[in-house]
C-alpha cells in the first residue's frame, strides 16, 4: 500500500518490511529500483514531472526525511515509520552478505567509492564489492559497460537527486544487476569523509539540523523543507 504525500506514493513499510521487500526484488528476474525521497525531492517531484513519473515508478519508494513522515500524518494518512535509505542499504547489505551477493558502487568523487568499498568489504564479511565508478561521468555507456561485466547484482547509485533517480529510469536494465539503489551521499558516510550525526540526532528526527550546521551551505536546499510543509497544509484545507 501507497501513502500519497503530495503527489509521491510512500511504500507504508516499517524497516524490517522494506528489507525483506528489497530481497525479494533482488531475487526477482529483471532490473527493479528503490528511491528513497525527503522532502526536499517530494518538492523537485512538484516541479519536474518527468522526476515525478520516475520517483513513482519506483518498485520501492522510502521515506528517508522526518518531513515526510510529519506531512504524511498531517493528511491524516500515517506512515509507520522513517526508513532513511543509508539504513536501508546497512540491513541491505548484512543480508547480501549472508547470501555472499555482489555489490556495485557508483558515485560520489573519485576516490570515495574505492574508500567505502575497502571499509565495506570489513564491515560485511561475505560482500563481494563487484566494482565501482565514481559519479564524474560524461557518457553512460562505459559505466554501464563496466556494471555489466562486473557481474554485480546490486547497484548502489550514489549521484544526487533527481540525477540518480532518472539514472536508474534509463539505464537500470542496462546495468545488467537486479537492484539498484538511489542513495545520495552515502558512499561518502560508508567511506569515512563524511560523518553521520550521531544517533540522539537521528532518533529525534534532528539529522537536517546537524547536517546544516556541519554543512551552513545546505541552507538553500534546507529551505524545501518549510516550503514542503506549507505545501502540505495547503493540501489539508484541500481535502
Amino acid at each position: 500500500m501507497r501513502i500519497d504525500v503530495l503527489g509521491v506514493g510512500f511504500d507504508d513499510l516499517t524497516m524490517d518490511e522494506a528489507v525483506e521487500r528489497g530481497m525479494a526484488l533482488l531475487r526477482a528476474p529483471g532490473a527493479h529500483y528503490v528511491v528513497t525521497p525527503n522532502p526536499e525531492i517530494v518538492e523537485i517531484c512538484r516541479e519536474r514531472p518527468e522526476v515525478a513519473r520516475a520517483v513513482n515508478g519506483a518498485d520501492l519508494v522510502l521515506p528517508d526525511g522526518i518531513g515526510v513522515i510529519k506531512g504524511a500524518a498531517m493528511l491524516g494518512t500515517p506512515l509507520k515509520e522513517r526508513t532513511p535509505g543509508i539504513e536501508f542499504a546497512a540491513r541491505l547489505m548484512e543480508r547480501m552478505a549472508a547470501e555472499g551477493r555482489s555489490l556495485y558502487l557508483l558515485g560520489a568523487k573519485p576516490g570515495v567509492a574505492e574508500a567505502a568499498a575497502e571499509k565495506l568489504t570489513e564491515q560485511y564479511p561475505g560482500l563481494s564489492i563487484a566494482g565501482t565508478h565514481d559519479g564524474y561521468f560524461q557518457e553512460d555507456g562505459p559505466v554501464l559497460q563496466a556494471i555489466r561485466q562486473s557481474g554485480a547484482e546490486v547497484v548502489f547509485v550514489c549521484l544526487g537527486a533527481p540525477k540518480q533517480e532518472l539514472w536508474m529510469v534509463k539505464n537500470g536494465a542496462d546495468t545488467g544487476a537486479r537492484l539498484l539503489c538511489g542513495l545520495g551521499g552515502s558512499l561518502d558516510v560508508f567511506a569515512g569523509t563524511v560523518e553521520r550525526a550521531p544517533k540522539f540526532w537521528c532518533d529525534h528526527g534532528l539529522e537536517w539540523f546537524y547536517r546544516l550546521c556541519r554543512e551552513p551551505k545546505r541552507l538553500g536546499r534546507m529551505m524545501k523543507l518549510p516550503l514542503f510543509l506549507v505545501h502540505v497544509q495547503q493540501e489539508k484545507r484541500k481535502r
